[in-house]
């Protein structure tokens, strides 16, 4: 089963990335740690451990990603503020 779901990830590879640019970052963070804990918990081929090194990877980029564009607005909120 679980490599049935890695393949079918794979497969979609190309409109996962694209759908999980409108994810938010607490459901990335959420995504980020199930791969994770299935990471730490099972018993995985190295294909399988580097299929979901590379989702953690893509995950860990969206959430960094989502930080800076929040401290970015934050930055320009506080510059606003600044001047009034």
């Amino acid at each position: 089963m679980y490599l049935e779901t890695v393949s079918r990830e794979n497969a979609m590879a190309g409109r996962k990335k694209a759908e999980q640019n409108q994810i938010g970052l607490e459901e990335s963070l959420v995504q980020l740690e199930q791969v994770m804990e299935t990471m730490e918990a099972s018993e995985l081929s190295l294909e399988q451990s580097f299929d979901l090194y590379k989702k953690g990877m893509d995950l860990l980029l969206q959430c960094n990603q989502a930080i800076d564009k929040v401290e970015k607005e934050l930055m320009i909120l506080e510059g606003m503020n600044d001047g009034v």
